[in-house]
């Protein structure tokens, strides 16, 4: 199995994760890489649900603050 990348955004970790998904789906791959694929697919789904987390607290903070909405720029509040 080729190793993937780290994903550096949201988006990267749901496209690699869909393509793990797709790989498992077709059912012809071995044992050991299926094993590997798994664990790389629940690594990307963490990193996806730790993401949405953070989205929501900020969202949260956001809607709380004077009890007025905000623009939110997720890339310059993350560093991205």
């Amino acid at each position: 199995m080729s190793e993937e990348k780290e994903p550096q955004t949201f988006e990267g970790a749901m496209e690699q994760l869909e393509g793990v998904v797709d790989k498992l789906e077709e059912g012809d791959v071995p044992l050991e890489e299926a094993i590997q694929m798994f664990q790389q697919g629940m690594a990307l789904s963490k990193y996806c649900h730790e993401r949405l987390q953070k989205v929501e607290k900020q969202m949260d903070q956001i809607l709380n603050e004077d009890g007025e909405t905000e623009h939110l720029d997720i890339e310059e509040e993350t560093g991205e």
